[in-house]
C-alpha cells in the first residue's frame, strides 16, 4: 500500500501536461492491490485520495453522474487492464459516497447507492460463479478483479438486502411507467436466473420477485413455463374461445399491474387480429373509453397491431392500450397522422440510427411505431437518458401530452426528411443549418422517437438561445414559448440575477407563483395547459447541483388534504431526496403515472423560473408572510445559501411592500 500511496502522491503533484505519464504506475499498483485480500477495503478508504489525485480526470469516469450500470459489465470484461482497474476504482469511489465516507459534488449518496444496487443486479452472476474458460483465456488473472470487487460491494451493502432492495427499486421505477424498460427487464432476468440456479443460495430474500418474473416470462396458463415463442404460437392455434379469453385476460392484468409486456402478449394479440378480433378489447384491458375508441377506429388499430406489435416490440401493446384509453384518436388530425406514420418512409440515416441503437430484430419502421405508441400512451414516461437534453425531452413529453398531432408531425419531418424547421420570432430555424446543440455527442440511450427527434430539437433549442445573446435577462423568457408551444405563458418570472447568480426579488417571485398556480389564491382555477418551469436541483444534503427543466402539470389537494404541485421531470427517475426534508414523491400522494409531486411550499422553494398568464389576475397580497417565510427558509437552508442578498431573504422582504395588481 505504501507504493500506491507514493504513486498517488506523485500523480497529485505532477503538472497537468505530465499526469498522463504518471497514471499507468497508479493503475498498475492498484491492479495488484485489487488482487490481494483486503485490497478493495484499502482502496475504498483511499477513494478521496484517488479523486483528488486526478485518477479519473479526462475520462468517462470523471463524470460519475453520467455512468450507466448497464455498461459496467463491458468495462469489467475488457482485456485492457487499465479499463478494468479504473472501472473497479470508480465503483469503490461510489461505494464510499454511498456510505457517506466521502462527499462528491456531482453524485449524492442516494444516487450512488441506487447505481451500485442496479450494477449488482445486472451482474449477480459475478457474485456466485467462478470465471469461465472464455474469461480466463481473455483476461487471465484480471477475471478475478470483478469478482473480488462485487463480493466487497455486496458485503458492504448487505447480501440479504441486494435482491429485496432491487425488487423494491424495480417496483418504484415501474410506478413511474418509463418508456424505456430494457434495464428493468435485464434486472428481472438476472433475478430469475439466480432463483433458478441451484448453486446460488439467496436465503429468504427475493420472495417478492414472483410477480415481476411471471409478468415477463409466463403471465398466463398457456406460457407459465416460458415455452418459447414458436411453441406458444402453436398452442394458440389449438385453443378454443374460452382458452383465448383466459389468455387475453391474464396478459392484460399482468400488463396493467406492472407496466411490462411479455413477448407472448404480442404473439397473442397478432393471433387475435387474424382469428378472434373481438377479444382484442380484453387482451388490451380496455375500459369503456378505450373500447369505444377501438371500435370507432378498428381498421387503424388493427393496422397498428400488424405493423408495430411483434415479440421484439412488445411494449407497444401497452402503448396502444393507453393511447386508446386517452381517446386521442378522436382529435381530428391524429388518426390521419397515425395512418401517415404507418406508411412513413424512413430516411437512410433514421433507419441506420434505429438499427444501431435498438438492433435489427424488427424493421426500423416497427421500432419507431412502437416508440410513437408508447410516447402517446405514456407522455410522462419520456426520459432524457444520460444527456443534457432535458429541454428536448420536456418538449416531446409536452407535445405527446397536450398536442399529439404536432408531435407526429415532428416525427414525420425528422424520420423522413432528416430536418425539422421551427420558427423563432417569425424567423425559420432549420435543424440541419444550426451549428451545434447542448449535447456534444449524438445521444443513444433513448427511446425510438427521442433517438430520431431529439438531435434536431437540441440543435434548434441551442440556436434559439444563441439568437438571444445580448438581451437582458434569461433567454428562457423568449425561447420557451417559441420552442414548446403557444400555451407556454408569456408572463415570466425568475428569482436569480442572470449576471451575478444572486437571488433577487424573491417575495414578488413567490407571490406571483402562488397567485398563478395555487388554487386558494387564483380563484380555484385549475392549470389548463402544462407549463415549462426551471428548478434548482439539490442533493440529499441540500447542496446545489444544477438547473433543470421540468413541466408543471397541476396543483391540487392530495389524499391527505395537503396542497401539492404535480410535475413532470425528464431525468429518468423522479423520486429524489433534495435535502432539508424535501423528498420528491412519485406514488402514494395522488400522483398519476409519470408524475412527481411535492407539497406546494417545498416545490416553490426549489423553483427559480416559471411562466404564467400575465392577464390572469390572482391575489398576490393575500399570500401570508408566515407561508412565504417557510418557503424562504427552505431556500436559505439549501441552494440559496450562498446567493442571499445582504441580511438574508427575511430582511429583504421587510424592505418590500406586497405587490398588487
Amino acid at each position: 500500500m505504501g507504493k500506491l500511496d507514493d504513486a498517488l502522491a506523485q500523480l497529485a503533484r505532477a503538472p497537468a501536461f505530465n499526469r498522463a505519464a504518471r497514471l499507468p504506475r497508479v493503475l498498475d499498483t492498484a491492479r495488484r492491490v485489487l488482487l490481494i485480500d483486503g485490497g478493495c477495503i484499502a482502496l475504498e478508504a483511499r477513494a478521496q485520495a484517488l479523486e483528488n489525485a486526478g485518477v479519473f480526470d479526462g475520462s468517462d469516469w470523471a463524470t460519475p453522474q453520467h455512468l450507466l450500470p448497464s455498461m459496467t459489465r463491458l468495462a469489467l470484461q475488457s482485456m485492457d487492464a487499465n479499463v478494468v482497474v479504473i472501472e473497479a476504482l470508480s465503483e469503490l469511489r461510489l461505494l464510499a459516497v454511498a456510505k457517506a465516507g466521502i462527499h462528491h459534488a456531482q453524485v449524492s449518496a442516494e444516487h450512488a447507492h441506487r447505481y451500485l444496487t442496479q450494477t449488482l443486479a445486472l451482474n449477480l452472476w459475478l457474485l456466485f460463479t467462478p470465471p469461465t474458460e472464455a474469461e480466463r483465456e481473455a483476461q487471465g488473472r484480471l477475471a478475478q478483479i470483478p469478482r473480488r470487487l462485487f463480493q466487497h460491494l455486496a458485503a458492504r451493502i448487505g447480501y440479504e438486502h441486494i435482491i429485496d432492495t432491487l425488487i423494491e427499486e424495480i417496483w418504484r421505477i415501474l410506478q413511474q411507467r418509463p418508456l424505456q424498460t430494457d434495464a428493468i427487464r435485464q434486472m428481472i432476468t438476472q433475478i430469475a436466473l439466480c432463483q433458478a440456479d441451484p448453486a446460488i443460495d439467496l436465503g429468504a430474500s427475493g420472495q417478492g420477485a414472483a410477480r415481476l418474473v411471471s409478468a415477463l416470462f409466463g403471465p398466463t396458463q398457456g406460457c407459465q413455463e416460458d415455452p418459447g415463442i414458436e411453441v406458444y404460437r402453436q398452442r394458440l392455434e389449438r385453443m378454443d374461445h374460452a382458452g383465448l379469453q383466459a389468455e387475453a385476460t391474464g396478459f392484460a392484468r399482468a400488463m396493467h399491474d406492472t407496466g411490462l409486456v411479455a413477448p407472448y402478449h404480442a404473439v397473442l394479440l397478432r393471433h387475435l387480429v387474424e382469428y378472434s378480433p373481438p377479444l382484442i378489447v380484453e387482451a388490451l384491458g380496455l375500459s369503456s373509453t378505450g373500447r369505444d375508441c377501438l371500435l370507432c377506429y378498428r381498421d387503424l388499430a388493427l393496422a397498428l397491431i400488424r405493423t408495430g406489435i411483434h415479440p421484439a416490440t412488445a411494449q407497444a401493446v401497452y402503448g396502444l392500450a393507453l393511447t386508446l384509453e386517452r381517446g386521442i384518436f378522436y382529435q381530428p388530425p391524429v388518426a390521419p397522422a397515425m395512418w401517415r406514420q404507418l406508411g412513413l418512409t424512413l430516411s437512410e440515416w433514421s433507419q441506420a440510427r434505429l438499427t444501431l441503437a435498438l438492433g435489427d430484430a424488427v424493421s426500423p419502421r416497427a421500432r419507431l411505431l412502437e416508440g410513437v405508441l408508447c410516447m402517446l400512451g405514456l407522455p410522462l414516461g419520456v426520459g432524457q437518458g444520460n444527456n443534457p437534453t432535458c429541454q428536448s425531452a420536456r418538449a416531446l413529453s409536452m407535445w405527446a401530452y397536450n398536442d399529439p398531432d404536432y408531435l407526429l408531425q415532428m416525427v414525420a419531418w425528422a424520420a423522413r426528411d432528416d430536418e425539422i424547421i421551427m420558427h423563432f420570432e417569425g424567423q425559420p430555424i432549420s435543424s440541419m443549418a444550426s451549428l451545434t446543440g447542448v449535447a456534444t455527442e449524438l445521444p443513444m440511450d433513448l427511446d425510438p422517437v427521442s433517438l430520431i427527434v431529439v438531435p434536431h430539437l437540441d440543435r434548434i433549442y441551442a440556436e434559439m438561445g444563441r439568437r438571444c445573446v445580448g438581451r437582458d435577462g434569461d433567454p428562457h423568457r423568449w425561447v420557451n414559448p417559441e420552442f414548446h408551444g403557444w400555451w407556454a405563458g408569456r408572463g415570466f418570472r425568475i428569482s436569480v440575477d442572470v449576471a451575478t447568480g444572486q437571488l433577487i426579488d424573491v417575495d414578488t417571485f413567490l407571490r406571483h407563483f402562488y397567485a398563478s398556480y395555487h388554487p386558494l389564491y387564483n380563484g380555484n382555477q385549475p392549470l389548463i395547459h402544462p407549463q415549462p418551469a426551471g428548478i434548482a436541483v439539490t442533493d440529499s444534503a441540500g447542496r446545489f447541483i444544477g438547473w433543470h427543466a421540468i413541466t408543471v402539470l397541476r396543483a391540487s389537494l392530495d389524499p391527505g388534504e395537503q396542497m401539492r404541485v404535480y410535475f413532470y421531470n425528464p431525468n429518468n427517475d423522479s423520486g429524489q431526496d433534495w435535502g432539508d426534508g424535501v423528498v420528491v414523491s412519485t406514488a402514494g400522494n395522488g400522483e398519476r403515472f409519470g408524475e412527481a409531486s411535492l407539497p406546494f411550499e417545498q416545490f416553490a422553494s426549489r423553483l427559480y423560473i416559471y411562466h404564467h398568464d400575465a392577464l390572469e389576475h390572482g391575489e398576490l397580497a393575500a399570500v401570508g408572510e408566515d407561508e412565504l417565510n417557510r418557503v424562504k427558509g427552505y431556500i436559505e437552508r439549501s441552494w440559496g445559501a450562498d446567493r442571499l442578498p445582504p441580511g438574508g431573504l427575511q430582511a429583504a422582504s421587510h424592505d418590500a411592500k406586497p405587490p398588487t395588481r
